[in-house]
């Protein structure tokens, strides 16, 4: 008996294990039996009688274990009970799967009189079953959704139903799995079943959401079958087509720019495929509809420049046929009203639309009406640069700029010129707007990329010149761009357009983003690579001498456009040419051991020739520190350049004895190891010793580097030790009488600070003084400790040395700044923050008592600057929070006592910059993180900003002069205490008790300024915070310069009124004099209306008191009151009528 009769006859319920055992050789790829061949040899009959028979043998299994008791997942999953499969289930799956695989093949050979009733009936019954088959079996499940398909492709009876079912097992896969791209191809080969359920219907509903959810995805998006899928979408149903622009519309703003192409081409597919009412629907309601966004939308929207990049892909979609048309037909209700529009933006909008559109027309129109609407939008062009809107003009330009260069073989010549004319000569020198000239530039890059403009530009692009020179750096910068533009398409010799001398003199003085490029304009003039290292020599020589200054920057940024090899052949070629001019001076000694070819520039070069003998020196050190990183990472080329120039350095520092070569040579030994320079480490160190105080930075400052990059910068700590240590008090500092010096005369204290001032100043040589070990710094640190009691003694003396009080007080404030670094460095322990608490308590106990009226001038001028340096130096520890809570709290009791003396606020401009810092402390952590203690803080924190408001409104009244210039030094430090508030919360006891205390010192200062008028023409409305007093002048001006203190300010003056503390008609009318004030800003309209409502309500309760007699002056000013309410709440209630 055949093989096929076999397998015939298997298909029965009594021979169920032969034919599983069939479906097993069938599936083991080394047995030779394979469905795929047997089937087909199968004669028509027998195949019908094939499917009869495992159309039976399918009811009998289903009959006798039916999927109501089968288990499932659920089951399988049931805990650490053990559920036990049986065997009737096992075998009804395998004969499921086995029915599956029959049927799949079967499919595949279906021929085109076969009868297959029983097959269909089978695939139907599979689909009834395959959403209960168990987890265990997703791979039997995925099979029968296989078979679907195969039913779909091959256009079979009862394929909507079978289709339907694999076209929902797709689309849910796609809209779940990671990497969807297998699945999203079985989803476009399935996309007609869609077709075939109603938009209405029940199952309809059911995928809309899973549809929808497709254009979430970017996998979707991105991949051709996902694009061709979507695109598809759009031809299902006109209402589906709103839903899904409009989800495409809600998703724009979280699709990264790049996916916006991909969108925009979904569209374009689905509008080219589309016909009919679908349409219709794609042109009005998703095309129309970005372009009237494109138009309307704020440029700062997030969506605005994807929705252009969508309307962009159409309009460069221009070349294929019937996209002229459609632009034209849609836009023509819109784009030509909007190029009108009273809105700048909205016209903006619509010339970068009009001008990538361009030109607009309907191809089925006749050539003269085309050149006639052709010729209207060259007219529309010109007058959109003539614009009033400096952003419209922007944009205008870069329109016409793409226009031109699409468009340049097509539009009149006259044209063109009209329209280059335009932007060179005007609009690229108009003085209105930096960003139109600036347009202007980076917008002929466009038209210079179209080679036939070259011959005009050549010709027009010289009247530019002038613009190198703009006075906005974002303008040369796009010149310059222009520049590099025109060298690399070749368009013109750059150097026509704008000269060398004026590039080099631009280069010497700009910023570095024009100086960079114009490095790289000249780049190749002056370093050409290609060339010799002689001529890269000469053109350096060349170059310094027709501007050093643009030599230097030159070589300061030629390291960006060329390998660091270059840089340092460079470096060499320019020693070898030091070299041979000392070897023409007749140096013999030099000449011998360092022999080099005499006939480079032996002309052009001397070394009398200082200034290029400096100029090359300086670009020396230039180019090695721009390659440095470089050097040290290839240690061979390191030792290799570092030997070349320790050999000649010595001589170098013989034959250059002036101060400008001096300098770039120390430098120059600062790049090289210690110990390849060993008798320089002495000179250098001597130099620092020979100076005298008051010498400029410049003469020290290069000694001070150089002798860091050694490692040796132990011996400029002990020299400042030395100094200050032989000039510092002797004695202790009670000590009465004379203080007395020892070697004064050798020691240089001041400038020993000096030296310690740039250290500390500049990173680099800041982390080298504190590598050094803390036994070698704290010696530094307790000389400039003793310098205290020389501040003491002399406050204690009636007549003093000037000069040595400055370094006195100089070494005092020295002394802080080391201890926070040093608190910095060491945070572990508190020594140096002790250091500067017992700093604190020795102002408090010697220097205090002498802010004072019996104190002398000098002693109060004195002790004021002590006091005032301590301040600072306690707000810089808490700035880079080096101090704890115990020391914030040391410094408030010291401000207490600052506060507390006759002459201390002369200090409270320091004394709020030292509240800003503990404030912003306290308040920078979290109510939750607040502490006890951090509450404590903050309470004595809002009472000694009490007192200051206090003080200064005490000031005001003993003496008005001095009480404004107060108040005029204080402004600022009270502003940035003010802004401080952004680290807290409208209702914290921190805002409480600041803005309450500001309240009542304006309605106060307000009101006994009115309380004082005598006749009633000095009742005045303000117009500004100027016309109130100094006090109210200087809070009301700081609160106003933000919206968030003014707020604050506005809620607490709320709070007053509601409390009922304003008990009289005067302190009504400062109330609304601030509110008047605070108008003025045009903002917090329903604030100041709420406010101003409740004042009303409460003036009324005067009006009995105040009507007795009509010319008094408090009717007077109640009727003012009622007055500057009611201007108030005009413009607030305007709205709500």
């Amino acid at each position: 008996m055949s093989k096929r009769k076999q397998f015939l006859e298997s298909v029965h319920q009594e021979h169920v294990q032969d034919f599983l055992n069939f479906i097993r050789l069938h599936k083991d790829g080394a047995d030779p039996f394979d469905l795929a061949e047997v089937l087909p040899e199968l004669q028509r009959s027998q195949r019908q009688e094939l499917w009869e028979r495992q159309l039976k043998l399918l009811q009998h299994s289903l009959a006798a274990h039916p999927p109501e008791r089968w288990i499932t997942g659920a089951e399988e999953d049931a805990g650490d009970m053990e559920v036990e499969i049986s065997e009737e289930q096992m075998q009804t799956m395998a004969v499921i799967e086995g029915v599956t695989i029959v049927s799949t093949v079967s499919v595949d050979i279906l021929q085109e009189n076969d009868t297959y009733t029983s097959l269909l009936e089978c695939a139907q019954m599979l689909n009834c079953i395959e959403s209960a088959l168990p987890l265990s079996h997703t791979p039997l499940q995925q099979a029968i959704h296989w078979l679907f398909e195969c039913w779909w492709r091959q256009d079979l009876k009862g394929k909507e139903e079978l289709g339907w079912t694999a076209f929902l097992v797709c689309l849910e896969n796609t809209v779940t799995l990671e990497k969807p791209v297998s699945e999203l191809r079985r989803l476009c080969t399935l996309r007609e079943v869609l077709l075939s359920v109603d938009f209405a219907s029940e199952r309809g509903q059911q995928v809309i959401d899973p549809l929808l959810q497709c254009f979430f995805r970017p996998s979707h998006i991105k991949q051709e079958e996902g694009k061709r899928f979507l695109a598809f979408l759009f031809s299902w149903n006109d209402n589906f087509i709103r839903m899904i622009h409009e989800t495409i519309k809600n998703q724009l703003q979280f699709f990264p720019k790049a996916l916006s192409v991909h969108v925009a081409e979904i569209y374009f597919r689905a509008w080219r495929k589309a016909s009919g009412s679908f349409l219709e629907e794609i042109e009005s309601t998703c095309i129309q509809d970005l372009m009237q966004h494109g138009l309307l939308l704020h440029r700062n929207s997030p969506v605005h420049g994807k929705v252009r990049q969508i309307l962009t892909y159409f309009h460069k979609q221009k070349f294929r046929e019937g996209v002229d048309e459609m632009l034209h037909r849609l836009y023509k209700p819109i784009l030509w009203k909007a190029l009108k529009a009273t809105n700048a933006e909205v016209r903006a909008n619509a010339t970068l639309l009009f001008t990538e559109a361009f030109p607009i027309h309907d191809p089925s129109m006749s050539s003269e009406m085309v050149d006639q609407a052709v010729q209207k939008q060259l007219d529309l062009l010109f007058a959109l640069l003539d614009d009033p809107q400096p952003l419209v003009r922007s944009s205008a330009v870069l329109g016409v700029c793409s226009v031109l260069a699409r468009c340049w073989e097509v539009i009149p010549s006259t044209v063109i010129t009209d329209l280059l004319e335009k932007l060179i000569l005007q609009l690229a020198n108009d003085t209105s707007s930096p960003d139109v000239r600036c347009s202007v530039f980076m917008c002929m890059s466009i038209i210079l990329d179209n080679s036939l403009s070259h011959p005009l530009m050549e010709k027009l692009l010289p009247a530019l010149k002038s613009s190198l020179h703009d006075s906005s750096e974002k303008v040369r910068v796009a010149f310059v761009g222009m520049l590099l533009k025109i060298k690399a398409v070749r368009a013109a010799k750059f150097w026509k357009v704008c000269s060398l001398e004026h590039l080099l003199a631009r280069l010497e003085m700009d910023s570095p983003p024009v100086s960079k490029r114009i490095v790289n304009l000249l780049f190749n003039s002056f370093f050409p690579v290609n060339q010799s290292e002689t001529v890269w020599c000469e053109r350096c020589v060349t170059l310094i001498q027709t501007n050093p200054g643009a030599a230097r920057k030159f070589y300061q940024h030629a390291y960006l456009y060329t390998a660091p090899a270059n840089i340092v052949k460079l470096m060499l070629v320019i020693r070898k040419c030091l070299n041979v001019c000392i070897q023409n001076a007749g140096d013999e000694e030099f000449a011998s051991s360092n022999k080099e070819n005499s006939t480079m520039l032996e002309d052009v070069l001397s070394v009398q020739d200082t200034t290029s003998m400096a100029s090359l020196l300086e670009i020396l050190v230039i180019l090695w520190k721009s390659v440095q990183k470089s050097l040290v990472a290839n240690q061979e080329a390191f030792k290799y350049t570092t030997s070349k120039f320790a050999t000649v350095l010595p001589q170098y520092l013989k034959i250059f004895q002036e101060e400008r070569c001096k300098a770039p040579l120390i430098l120059l030994a600062s790049l090289l190891p210690a110990s390849s320079v060993p008798a320089l480490r002495s000179k250098v160190m001597s130099h620092l010793r020979s100076l005298k105080a008051g010498t400029a930075v410049t003469a020290y400052s290069q000694s001070v580097e150089c002798l860091c990059s050694w490692g040796q910068i132990s011996h400029i700590v002990e020299l400042m030790e030395n100094w200050l240590v032989e000039a510092a008090p002797q004695g202790d500092e009670d000590t009465t009488g004379k203080v007395h010096f020892d070697g004064l005369e050798e020691s240089k204290p001041d400038l020993g600070l000096d030296y310690l001032d740039y250290l500390l100043l500049h990173p680099k040589t800041r982390d080298c003084l504190f590598t050094l070990p803390l036994d070698q710094i704290r010696p530094l640190h307790k000389a400039l400790n003793k310098w205290k009691s020389l501040l003491f003694s002399s406050l204690s003396e009636t007549e003093f040395n000037v000069a040595v009080i400055e370094t006195a007080l100089r070494a005092f404030i020295f002394h802080g700044r080391l201890s926070i670094h040093l608190q910095h460095k060491y945070p572990e322990e508190r020594e140096f923050l002790k250091s500067l608490e017992h700093s604190v308590s020795w102002v408090e106990k010697r220097v205090l008592p002498f802010l004072a009226s019996s104190s002398s001038e000098q002693q109060l001028s004195l002790s004021r600057k002590i006091v005032e340096s301590c301040l600072t130096v306690s707000k810089n520890v808490l700035r880079v929070s080096v101090g704890d809570g115990d020391f914030r709290d040391h410094l408030l009791q010291h401000v207490a006592a600052v506060l507390q003396t006759e002459k201390g606020y002369l200090c409270i401009p320091h004394v709020l910059t030292l509240l800003t810092e503990v404030a912003q402390g306290c308040l920078s952590h979290t109510a939750e993180a607040q502490d006890d203690q951090t509450s404590l803080t903050i309470r004595i924190l809002t009472n000694i900003f009490q007192k200051v408001v206090e003080i200064i409104a005490h000031r005001l009244r003993k003496d008005k002069e001095e009480g404004q210039e107060l108040c005029f030094s204080s402004e600022e430090a009270l502003y940035d205490f003010l802004l401080v508030t952004k680290f807290t919360t409208e209702m914290s006891e921190f805002i409480t008790g600041v803005f309450s205390s500001l309240c009542a010192a304006v309605i106060i200062d307000i009101s006994r300024t009115l309380q004082k008028i005598s006749h009633v023409e000095e009742v005045l409305t303000p117009e500004t915070a100027n016309d109130l007093p100094p006090l109210s002048n200087t809070i009301l001006k700081v609160t106003l310069k933000s919206p968030a203190v003014t707020r604050f300010f506005l809620s607490e003056m709320s709070s007053s009124i509601e409390s009922e503390a304003i008990d009289s008609i005067t302190q009504w009318a400062a109330v609304t004099h601030i509110l008047t004030i605070i108008k003025q800003s045009d903002t917090f309209i329903m604030e100041l209306k709420e406010t101003a409502l409740s004042v009303r309500r409460q003036i009324q309760n005067y009006y009995n008191i105040t009507a007795e007699n009509s010319d008094s002056i408090q009717r007077t000013v109640y009727e003012s009151t009622v007055r500057m309410l009611n201007d108030i709440l005009s413009p607030c209630q305007q709205p709500d009528s």
